[in-house]
């Protein structure tokens, strides 16, 4: 297992969609810097606002990339034959490699949260916010939330690597998953406060997302960036629950992952 993570991450730092993603992490923090001149009161945490959008945004696509270089490609190149040779089990090859993945991204989200912490220090020219976003424990608290959140994501889409024949799945479907399992609060808030008073829309899709809500994750709930910028924490039992639900969801997707592998016939 060790020498497929080790193999994985050197491939994963040489690789081309790493350099670009992450070279579009950095301009995103450009732009967060930029955008903080947009608020004449409020530079830093309009900064920073648009600085952890673009962060969650970059290591979903980076852990996304990753597993497409590191897995999907090397099944549709055959070069995981070499790979199978060993005389190890196939879910120590997955295993490898996720560990990879997450060591890569937790490298990236270091590396990005850093750039972030910096463009916030120098937004606005030096104006003093009467209230400042919190930049120590906060903030750092945010980007391990995005962090995992993106090895949630990593997790499926290697889970769809391990059964599919076609090579751009994992991708496009972890894309999917993402997108759905962020949008899966907002859609389940709306819906609980009365969908603005549209009976129809209540009772055609309530039940829906009441069975949804049970098969996918929400991702929202790792999303903590007003702590950082307003200082409103969230509560200890709500920290809690979303980072059990993102653990056990992960264990889950990597033992399936793992099954469907090993019974995978390469030809």
């Amino acid at each position: 297992m060790f020498d497929f993570a080790l193999s994985g991450l050197r491939a994963g730092l040489r690789g081309k969609s790493f350099q670009a993603v992450f070279v579009l992490g950095v301009l995103m923090i450009g732009l967060a810097y930029l955008s903080g001149y947009f608020s004449p009161r409020q530079p830093q945490t309009v900064a920073l606002d648009v600085g952890f959008s673009g962060i969650r945004f970059c290591l979903v696509l980076l852990n996304l990339f990753w597993v497409q270089d590191l897995v999907a490609r090397e099944i549709d190149r055959r070069v995981i034959l070499f790979s199978l040779a060993y005389p190890v089990a196939r879910g120590a090859f997955l295993a490898g490699r996720f560990a990879a993945v997450l060591a890569l991204s937790v490298l990236a989200a270091i590396v990005l949260g850093m750039l972030l912490l910096l463009a916030v220090l120098l937004a606005g020219g030096g104006f003093g916010q009467e209230f400042p976003p919190s930049l120590g424990v906060p903030f750092w608290a945010t980007v391990a939330g995005f962090t995992l959140d993106a090895a949630l994501v990593a997790t499926f889409a290697l889970c769809i690597a391990a059964l599919s024949t076609v090579t751009a799945l994992p991708l496009a479907l972890g894309a999917a998953f993402a997108i759905a399992g962020k949008a899966l609060g907002a859609t389940v808030s709306y819906l609980s406060q009365g969908a603005d008073g549209d009976a129809d829309l209540l009772a055609r899709y309530n039940p829906v997302i009441d069975v949804v809500r049970w098969v996918l994750p929400d991702l929202s709930r790792l999303d903590w960036r007003e702590w950082a910028m307003y200082q409103l924490a969230p509560s200890s039992e709500s920290v809690y629950w979303a980072v059990t639900m993102a653990l056990a969801y992960i264990l889950l997707l990597l033992l399936l992952a793992s099954r469907l592998f090993a019974k995978r016939e390469f030809v």
